[in-house]
């Protein structure tokens, strides 16, 4: 039994899973997403074993997804994939969670990041590989400034250069935002490499340490020094075509204020984003 996507519109918008933190139950994570516009929800690995841990099901996801009408329509994070020595038993186990949830949810892509800076050379081969190991799924790869893919070019090289056609990339406003990428940064990389969408927005000055700022303390998109309307923009005019549009607020004091809240807030931010930026795919 799997949840594919046949049914879902072009670009669902989805409220990714560290949006609405990483306490919640996955029956709420639903029936929140579901209750308050979104299309799809994100879901990480952790998410996944936590629903398993507390009796549910794959069978009981499925319907509790079909009970809200609602998607899985993102799946994460692959990460540690770079060396053999960094790819431990558990790691292994995890990635092989993702293949599992995408294919049970009917998701053609897993998204996927590089924390460790290791040479290039080495991360073109790791990628190759991982893609190797996911076969039909998709691997969207996420740069990251902090870390050892730092910024689109680079994510752009190492997925051209490890010749897989499942390799493509995924941009997210926080990093583009903070790796300083331009209209520029894209013009060499092919729409159609640009899997997901994410967005957010940042402050105005940077923390010291931009992984504990990415993980701890975004904004809604347009809410901040970002220019979401201005990054999205900048993906339509290039012909990007995302299968998700996804929406990656992740905020301990929003998440504090209360999950309703921090749904409708990022819902409503969306929407003035996407009315202004690219209408044909702004919830309606």
């Amino acid at each position: 039994m799997t949840n594919a996507n046949s049914n879902l519109k072009k670009c669902p918008i989805t409220i990714s899973s560290y949006t609405l933190g990483t306490e919640v139950s996955f029956p709420k994570r639903v029936k929140v997403a579901a209750e308050n516009g979104f299309d799809g929800i994100g879901l990480r690995a952790e998410n996944y074993v936590d629903a398993l841990a507390a009796g549910l099901t794959d069978e009981d996801m499925l319907r509790i997804l079909d009970e809200h009408n609602m998607k899985v329509t993102e799946v994460e994070y692959i990460t540690q994939w770079g060396t053999a020595e960094d790819r431990t038993a558990e790691q292994q186990k995890k990635e092989q969670t993702t293949f599992h949830m995408a294919r049970l949810f009917g998701v053609q892509h897993i998204n996927c990041g590089l924390l460790e800076k290791i040479p290039e050379e080495q991360i073109i081969v790791a990628l190759g590989e991982l893609c190797d190991r996911a076969e039909e799924l998709i691997i969207g790869l996420e740069f990251m400034p902090y870390s050892g893919v730092a910024d689109l070019q680079a994510a752009w090289r190492v997925a051209e250069a490890c010749g897989r056609d499942n390799a493509q990339l995924i941009c997210d406003t926080w990093h583009w935002a903070r790796a300083n990428q331009t209209a520029e940064s894209i013009k060499n990389v092919p729409a159609d490499r640009i899997v997901s969408i994410q967005l957010c927005d940042v402050h105005e000055t940077p923390y010291k340490e931009l992984r504990e700022e990415s993980l701890h303390d975004r904004l809604a998109p347009g809410e901040g020094y970002g220019d979401t309307v201005g990054f999205a923009q900048i993906l339509k005019e290039h012909g990007v075509n995302p299968r998700v549009m996804g929406v990656e607020v992740i905020s301990d004091s929003m998440v504090e204020t209360g999950l309703e809240y921090a749904a409708i807030k990022v819902y409503n931010a969306t929407k003035k984003v996407l009315d202004e930026a690219w209408p044909e795919i702004s919830p309606r």
